[in-house]
């Protein structure tokens, strides 16, 4: 046994000779040992081996099923052989045995690993390729083992079954190794489930992002087209994970950041450290190669180790900086999506009067610009430090190489430090400055958006126009000094490496010291390095800086006083509703009220407009400061079915609107539909109750939206009601259904308190209060009385006082969303020329080749005085220079490399201490010359290339405001009803914004990056032309990479930017609709939603910051094998003695930014094009839009219309394609001087006589004639100047009450205060300081009763020969409607006037009534005819209203 070796082993297992025991080939064919142990065993053995390794991974598509399958038939397959080999027992038995049991043990582990791969990132590909690979490598054995049966006796033939058995067993293992690999080939992977990123990749899949590579491919193939098509987010960074830290916001924003998030972040501090110093390596390794190749007889041996050197610190270093962006990038996303989620929830916490200082775009701004700018905080803190410790570094390794001479040059740079600083501060003033004025002529479009059609209405568009031209250009005074103060930082930078480099070489020169390769080069390479931390430095402290002013504006929000219901409400009573004593107010104290509501009564509350009704019901919700008495709700957390005065729609269909988060139950459902009148407008409507609602209800008349508010709050099903004057917006038949068959019949048994200005309705009611103001220093009382017709008090004329003079509660505006009428269309594939061509021309042809000329010219200059060096090292070596090589030799002879001896990176400066002779000084003075002149014009193109790109930036930012805000002001109407105002306001913000300042910034950096790439390409060409070799094919992998990239990265900008609309427009949808929200206890689920379009955004975000890393591993790769090549090729070359040291120098330090330079290229290309996505997306407007036609009739005169004669002539109106027509053949004639009513019901088509009249839609048929001139051949704006409206909607502009009257100044005071008097106005605006008191943002000091006044007197001013009044004072008290209806007919005896109303007793008095049904006109004649028709639907409506007229 002593002699028993693996000889005798293999001889014993495989029964061959001693002396040939592991035969290749045996009888003609190869041998059994070989193919059972190599070709089946080994195989087996590794797929085992590597199948295990997947066992470890955590957390089917058909074509892995079928793997299962085969994998699971293998080892049943194998385990018979086993059992027939064991029965058969032959002579290489053993051998058999031990290659069965592998296969047995491969396929069994492979099997379980297949399973857990199912359950991995894996299943949405074809898994590891390795698998595939080991699978692959036991065909062979198969093939061979069939073979050999075939060849052998006995296993073909039927007298031998258990041979015959094996044969036929070792074919049947062909189909699942050939099921195995179809199964692999096509792997029929489905796009069903949940696809998460990141989690349960391996290690080199997270380290090169080969778990994004799907995702790309699918990218490529253009499958990205929703926000669910992309990963889902890591476990980690999910926002109900990545919000369990944040609870306690009043301990302080920042130590609560710090708690949730510094153990990881600051670890990755230690990762900084580490990649800084490998990023200095670079140069010194630089300074050994170049040392080695001035030195002939070297030996090779030291270049290859620099040449490795090389290699692995740039390739470490590329990988540790990549993780540690991305890990940055994780934590930064964490804190944006815990700071969302805080500000949302604390929005819908703050109580009311605490919500009064910031207004909506504040706030919006706090959830966007505040966390985004926090979010760079983190990329920025690390910066902070790791940028001096790099400066210091550096400026070490500078002294080492050329001593005291580095200081000329650092002196320069030094003193550029403050001159920075102070260019930073001028910036950032300016841009404090710059977004004051953006943010008011933002507020102004919002405005201007909002009012769209009283500014059409009034012909203001030149106006408006005026406005923001001026707002505009105060913004872009300041966005000049910005850009021309950039355009000296840029300045000051480029220039600054050709200037240090100047001085420090001159110093050093004439210092008496002689200049080398290895130097040169090595002291550019630091220079670059040392201009990075200079130039990023007050950047760094700038964002810092900015995001402690976020920080602290979103801590502001976070200290505003919550609402506390607990303490807001009494604790017990035997009541429903309770108020007893109660001081309230919006702001400062309100009224003592003592009232008490048991439970099912219906109270009504009546009162003047302005008496304080809205408010009541605002302190029964808790949105109102209680600041004594008692006030008690019974199941107050159950909440109130609230409908507010002014309906707050959501943008979703009517369905969505009415259930408002809550089961569909057909039957009740039914029956609110039935009892709030909405049956026939849902038929109307072209898909019932599921068709959109526009944003804030647009798509809706007035009483469809109050219907709409009521049908909300009848379905909630509370115990409580509070319904502010739902009843004034419609007309009467419909006003008696709903307050008999919703408020008494189907809320019966409900308490419910119905504010009204509808005293008809007041007999009905259990309790009626009476509200109204005895004189300003009193308080408002309760007046509890059990008479229903109270009417002696309407002629009483109390003191009148607006309830919101004290500052109502801001009347809030919407902005974009993500489900619109038709949802915002993302643009697909890449950017086309012509949005290209369209920046070009904004730009200015001749400005943009002058910019491009003085880059070439910059670039070329550089290039040119770095190739002067190394042609003048060149020279002086040739000349016989040899003092220095002598020094170098000595440097190499030490017995090591010391990097920071003075032997190592320094020559010992004595050594070169010799005095040079004559000719040579005067040989320095020429190159010095040369290279001082090259130098100089370098600065003089850089100053001309950032000057002009500056002065480009701002005419293409002018040129492209302008066409939008044109082409805006002069689109149709229907372009506005059908378009989200949030999605029109995205482009005069962020867009224009981009334009402004984002796309200049990035553009300039492509660029100079474009340019410095090829004029580096050159120089590294001319160098070492060999290395043209290695370059082309890294282009084109380089090419295939970014192409690849950019299809899956620009798809999922665009993603992102679409998903980032839907946050914004939620939360502002949320803010205006805050009272309802929380009356009704609908908070937690209004924050799922919005949780739920965070996370949303977040998956593109995340993958977005991936897949840069993806690219960026990959460039940062080709970057390595650049390096390395040149270094490899220098050495090469070196040998054959064909290499000149001065330009493999050069070629070096260039390539050591290679990688910097590829990744900023394809980072700025694709940032440049997201950019110019803005450009896409306001071009999209500014040449796509419908407009209205602007022809002007020249003949037309001035005092046109003189007498007023109004005519229909078969007029047929639909609002846009596919719509039932508004108007449907309409024809009538009314006399010049008459007043006409207008009577329906709503939705009959009585409003779009007016839009017709005023052509704000065009007619499809038909013809409008005013006194006998057809409107159409007259220019919109002559003929709206014409004619005068009040609108349905009373809309107010944010500035004085002058300002709201008489927008273009035309009219003196007193004129002003006449009609202000007419309308009963004058003591309420004399009261809030006269004319020039604000009327603040869209009215809110006002009441919507006295919004509607002030619209009248608005009207009264134009004094044109026809008025149209649309529901003017729906929200006005009967007593001041009876006065204002006298003062109409005094003040317009001589005009024609139109007056839509709900009231009849409005209209009793008119000339003739007009009563529209369905888009035609049912019934024109005068009141007295009609009511003698017992037929007439006139009759019938004021059969309805017969109570009113008591």
């Amino acid at each position: 046994m002593s002699d028993f070796g693996p000889a005798e082993l293999l001889t014993g297992l495989c029964h061959t000779d001693e002396e040939n025991p592991f035969p290749l080939w045996q009888n003609g064919h190869i041998g059994a040992c070989f193919n059972q142990l190599v070709l089946g065993a080994l195989p087996h053995a590794g797929m085992a081996i590597f199948s295990a390794c997947y066992l470890s991974m955590t957390s089917p598509p058909c074509g892995w099923t079928l793997r299962l399958v085969s994998a699971l038939l293998a080892v049943l397959l194998f385990t018979a052989d086993v059992i027939l080999v064991s029965i058969l027992q032959q002579d290489d038995m053993y051998l058999d045995l031990l290659s069965d049991c592998c296969a047995i043990l491969a396929w069994l582990v492979h099997f379980s690993a297949i399973i857990v791969l199912q359950k991995t990132a894996f299943r949405r590909t074809r898994g590891p390729p390795l698998l595939f690979l080991l699978v692959l490598l036991s065909a062979p054995n198969l093939v061979i083992t069939l073979m050999v049966y075939c060849e052998t006796e006995g296993y073909l033939n039927l007298t031998e079954p258990l041979k015959l058995a094996r044969f036929v067993l070792a074919s049947a293992r062909t189909l699942p190794v050939l099921v195995y690999l179809l199964a692999f080939v096509f792997p029929c992977i489905s796009d069903a489930g949940e696809i998460v990123a990141e989690d349960s990749s391996g290690c080199i899949s997270r380290l090169f992002y080969l778990w994004l590579t799907p995702l790309l491919r699918r990218g490529q193939r253009g499958e990205l087209e929703r926000p669910a098509d992309v990963c889902h987010l890591p476990r980690k960074l999910r926002t109900q994970v990545v919000c369990r830290y944040f609870h306690q916001w009043d301990v302080g924003l920042l130590r609560v950041l710090h708690k949730a998030f510094s153990l990881r972040y600051y670890m990755l501090g230690v990762l900084k450290v580490v990649v800084n110093m490998l990023s200095f390596t670079g140069p010194l390794l630089l300074s050994s190669l170049v040392n080695f190749m001035e030195e002939e007889g070297a030996p090779v041996s030291i270049g290859a180790w620099c040449a490795l050197g090389l290699f692995v610190t740039t390739l470490l270093s590329s990988v540790l900086r990549n993780i540690f962006v991305f890990e940055v990038s994780k934590v930064a996303l964490s804190a944006r999506a815990a700071l969302v989620s805080a500000i949302y929830s604390k929005a819908l916490r703050v109580s009311g009067s605490s919500l009064t200082g910031f207004t909506l775009g504040e706030v919006v701004n706090l959830m966007s610009t505040d966390t985004d700018r926090v979010g760079n905080f983190f990329s920025s803190f690390h910066e902070l430090w790791s940028l001096p410790f790099r400066f210091s570094i550096t400026l070490y390794l500078l002294y080492l190489q050329v001593g005291v001479a580095f200081l000329s040059g650092l002196g320069v740079a030094l003193l550029l430090v403050p001159f920075n600083k102070f260019l930073a501060s001028r910036i950032l003033s300016n841009n404090k400055d710059m977004l004051r004025h953006k943010d008011s002529r933002v507020k102004l479009m919002t405005e201007i958006l909002f009012g769209i059609r009283v500014i059409k209405f009034y012909n203001w568009e030149p106006h408006f126009t005026q406005k923001v031209a001026e707002r505009r250009k105060q913004e872009l005074s300041h966005l000049k000094a910005i850009k021309y103060l950039d355009a000296m930082c840029v300045y000051t930078w480029a220039a600054l490496p050709v200037v240090i480099s100047i001085l420090t070489f001159v110093t050093y020169v004439m210092l008496g010291n002689q200049l080398t390769a290895a130097k040169v080069f090595t002291t550019l390479a630091l220079v670059g390095m040392l201009i990075i931390p200079l130039n990023c430095f007050p950047w760094v402290l700038n964002g810092i800086l900015e995001a402690k002013v976020s920080l602290e504006r979103i801590q502001r929000f976070f200290k505003l006083t919550n609402q506390d219901l607990q303490a807001y409400y009494a604790l017990d009573s035997q009541t429903s509703v309770l108020l007893s004593q109660g001081t309230f107010s919006w702001q400062s104290p309100g009224a003592p009220d003592p009232s008490k509501e048991g439970e099912g009564s219906l109270v009504v509350v009546v009162g003047k407009a302005g008496c304080g009704k809205s408010s009541l019901l605002a302190a029964l919700t808790g949105e109102l400061n209680r600041l004594s008495g008692v006030v008690y709700v019974a199941d107050r957390e159950a909440g109130f079915g609230l409908a507010a005065q002014e309906p707050w729609i959501q943008h979703a269909s009517v369905r969505a609107n009415i259930l408002f988060g809550k089961d569909y139950d057909p039957h009740f459902y039914q029956a609110v539909i039935e009892a709030c009148a909405l049956s026939d407008d849902l038929n109307v409507l072209p898909n019932g109750d599921k068709t959109e609602v526009g944003e804030n209800g647009v798509t809706l008349s007035g009483g469809q939206k109050a219907r709409l508010a009521l049908a909300r709050a009848v379905y909630m099903d509370k115990d409580i009601y509070l319904l502010d004057d739902p009843l004034a917006a419609v007309d009467t038949d419909v006003a008696e259904h709903l307050m008999q068959k919703c408020i008494m019949e189907l809320l019966r048994g409900k308490t419910r308190i119905l504010c009204t200005h509808r005293i008809e309705f007041v007999d009905k009611a259990d309790l009626m209060l009476i509200l109204f103001h005895l004189i300003l220093i009193l308080h408002s009382v309760f007046f509890l009385s059990s008479c229903c017709r109270c009417s002696s008090w309407f002629e009483t004329d109390g003191g009148e006082q607006d309830e919101d003079a004290l500052g109502f509660p801001p009347d809030l505006c919407v902005d974009d969303d993500a489900d619109p009428l038709g949802a915002e269309q993302k643009q697909v594939g890449g950017l086309a020329w012509r949005v290209y061509q369209t920046y070009w021309v904004a730009v200015g042809g001749v400005l943009a080749s002058s910019v491009l000329m003085s880059l070439l010219l910059m670039q070329a200059s550089k290039n040119i005085s770095d190739w002067w060096l190394s042609h003048w090292i060149s020279e002086l070596k040739n000349n016989g220079s040899t003092t220095s090589n002598a020094s170098f030799t000595g440097s190499f002879g030490s017995s090591h490399l010391l990097l920071f001896s003075p032997g190592g990176l320094m020559s010992p400066l004595h050594s070169l201490q010799t005095s040079p002779s004559s000719n040579m000084s005067s040989d320095v003075k020429f190159y010095l010359m040369v290279y001082s002149s090259i130098a100089a014009a370098n600065t003089v193109f850089t100053a001309l290339r950032a000057f002009l790109f500056a002065y480009g930036a701002i005419c293409a930012a002018t040129a492209i405001h302008n066409r939008l805000l044109d082409r805006i002001l002069k689109a149709t109407v229907s372009f506005f009803d059908t378009t989200p105002l949030g999605r029109i306001l995205n482009r005069f913000s962020s867009d224009l914004y981009s334009v402004d300042d984002s796309l200049p910034f990035i553009l300039n950096i492509l660029l100079a990056n474009i340019f410095g790439l090829l004029g580096m390409l050159v120089v590294m060409s001319y160098g070492l032309p060999w290395v043209l070799l290695p370059l082309l094919p890294l282009a084109l992998l380089y090419h295939r990479t970014q192409h690849f990239y950019r299809h899956t990265s620009r798809e999922l900008k665009r993603l992102y930017s679409l998903t980032l609309s839907p946050i914004y427009s939620h939360f502002s949808e949320t803010l205006t609709g805050l009272g309802t929200i929380r009356a009704s206890g609908s908070s937690i689920r209004f924050e799922e939603e919005s949780a739920k379009r965070l996370e949303q955004n977040q998956r593109c975000l995340f993958l977005s910051n991936a897949a840069m890393q993806w690219l960026d591993i990959r460039l940062q790769l080709i970057g390595v094998a650049v390096v390395t090549g040149l270094a490899v090729i220098a050495v090469v070359q070196h040998q054959f003695r064909s290499v000149d040291p001065g330009l493999v120098g050069l070629s070096l330090s260039y390539a050591l930014s290679i990688t910097t330079l590829l990744s900023g290229l394809i980072f700025s290309f694709t940032q440049t094009e997201m950019q110019l996505v803005s450009v896409e997306r306001t071009e999209e407007y500014s040449t796509g839009l419908p407009t209205e036609p602007q022809h002007q009739n020249a003949q037309l005169p001035a005092s046109w219309p003189e007498r007023g004669l109004l005519e229909f002539r078969g007029a047929v109106l639909a609002y846009r394609d596919g719509l039932p027509n508004a108007l449907d053949g309409v024809s009538l004639v009314v006399r010049p001087g008459e007043k006409v009513g207008i009577v329906g019901r709503t939705g009959s088509g009585k409003s779009t006589l007016f839009l017709a009249l005023f052509r704000m839609v065009e007619l499809n048929q038909g013809q409008i004639l005013l006194d006998g001139l057809d409107i159409s051949t007259v220019g919109l704006g002559q003929l709206r100047s014409r004619l005068a409206i009040i609108p349905q909607d009373p809309f107010l502009f944010s500035g004085t009450i002058r300002e709201n009257l008489d927008p273009c100044g035309c009219q003196s005071d007193q004129q002003l205060l006449d009609v202000l008097d007419q309308c009963h106005l004058s003591s309420v605006v004399s009261r809030m300081g006269g004319l020039d008191a604000e009327a603040g943002e869209r009215g809110k000091f006002f009441s919507v009763g006295q919004r509607q006044l002030l619209c009248l007197a608005r009207a009264f001013l134009t004094r044109s020969k026809v008025l149209c009044i649309d529901e003017a004072t729906a929200s006005v008290d009967q007593k001041t409607d009876k006065l204002l209806q006298q003062t109409i007919r005094e003040e317009f005896r001589e005009q024609t006037v139109l007056t839509i109303a709900h009231r009849i007793n409005t209209i009793m008095d008119c000339d003739r009534v007009l009563v529209m049904c369905g888009g035609k006109v049912a019934e024109f004649d005068t009141p007295t005819a009609l009511l003698q028709s017992d037929s007439s639907i006139f009759h019938r409506l004021v059969g309805g209203g017969a109570t009113e007229r008591h």
